[in-house]
């Protein structure tokens, strides 16, 4: 009698668990051969099949522990209590699959996007929206996975349908406590639909220049040229003016200050700022021009106009050019006769 029932007892539970470990293996060799044969069709793809593996491995294997659990003869207390633990691990596997699915669509729109232009609008516009809007995603599946296992307790259950209860009073409390996290989390959401600053865009915060490296619900970090980072709570960027210097295009024009005597002749100095500007592959041939800009007792006032894609380079060439004229009037100021239309000679100027 012993024999036959305790093969009745335990021999489903085992032919489940064979199974579920089947399943884990089929899974895991199935995925990999998918993996494989996508990656050897698309070549160099980077598509991030791997971050998948982890949490369907999890829910097929709670799906076998499930099974064994059901028919597994075991008092009720145990298996009421098995069931809880498997049930507060499913919502959790569920919700960590929908973070990395998450994460996974939004790096294949990533891709899809990556391209060798260093000035794209459109990329740029889309990999803001689809990180705001994974994050705002990643916010509602942890508060609904957090509400899930919490609803599993009948203790959590009873104050929750108490807190339904009242909802009115406990809304305007919560809503006066957590104003601040309200109006952070709307402008996040502004941030996203409006786009007034994207990943990427180079801005001037607090008067400092830089790129916007990371936007959050809560804060945008700005790298700074010396690799310093500004922490920018996202709503001072809705309640305050800001400079963009990419907002519609990275094109942008530059220039560079010159105060030079009466004595040097501004045609040559022209001509010498057009020469320097063509040779360098930094000027994107769209705006090179020299004007006067005031003349006082002591000096003429030049400004010295150019154009670049974008404004690293931009930065680079305005560097390049002051460089090369301050040269260049160096030698033109030592070649000219003295100057008498004022206190300053020649050879005198000055360069910002």
């Amino acid at each position: 009698m012993n024999g036959p029932y305790n093969t009745e007892l335990w021999m489903m539970p085992a032919i489940v668990a064979v199974i579920a470990f089947i399943l884990y293996l089929v899974a895991n060799t199935l995925i990999k051969s998918l993996v494989s044969r996508v990656l050897s069709t698309i070549r160099d793809s980077g598509v991030p099949f791997s971050m998948l593996l982890l949490p369907l491995r999890l829910l097929f294997l709670l799906i076998g522990l499930a099974g064994v659990v059901h028919y597994a003869k075991i008092t009720t207390e145990a298996k009421e209590l098995l069931i809880h633990a498997l049930s507060i691990c499913s919502i959790i596997g569920v919700a960590w699959l929908m973070l990395r699915g998450f994460a996974f669509v939004e790096s294949v729109i990533h891709l899809h996007y990556k391209g060798p232009q260093k000035a794209n609008i459109e990329a740029r516009r889309v990999a803001t929206n689809v990180s705001l809007i994974r994050k705002i995603l990643n916010v509602l599946v942890i508060i609904l996975a957090i509400s899930g296992v919490l609803m599993t307790f009948d203790t959590v259950r009873q104050i929750g349908l108490s807190i339904l209860a009242s909802a009115g009073l406990a809304g305007v409390v919560i809503g006066f406590a957590a104003q601040r996290s309200l109006q952070t989390l709307i402008a996040g959401i502004q941030i996203a639909i409006a786009q007034p600053v994207r990943l990427d865009d180079v801005v001037v915060v607090e008067n400092e220049t830089g790129k916007v490296e990371e936007i959050t619900l809560t804060y945008v970090v700005v790298r700074l040229w010396d690799q310093r980072r500004i922490i920018v709570p996202i709503t001072w960027f809705i309640d305050k003016p800001f400079q963009n210097w990419t907002r519609s295009s990275s094109e942008l024009i530059g220039a560079v200050m010159l105060q030079i005597g009466y004595g040097l002749p501004v045609e040559d100095v022209r001509a010498e700022f057009e020469r320097i500007v063509a040779a360098s592959p930094l000027w994107d041939k769209r705006v090179v021009r020299l004007e006067v800009t005031n003349a006082v007792h002591e000096y003429v006032e030049l400004r010295a106009l150019v154009s670049a894609a974008n404004s690293a380079d931009l930065w680079t060439l305005r560097c390049h050019v002051r460089e090369k004229l301050i040269g260049y009037l160096r030698t033109i100021g030592r070649e000219s006769p003295a100057d008498d239309a004022g206190d300053a000679g020649p050879d005198e100027f000055s360069v910002h």
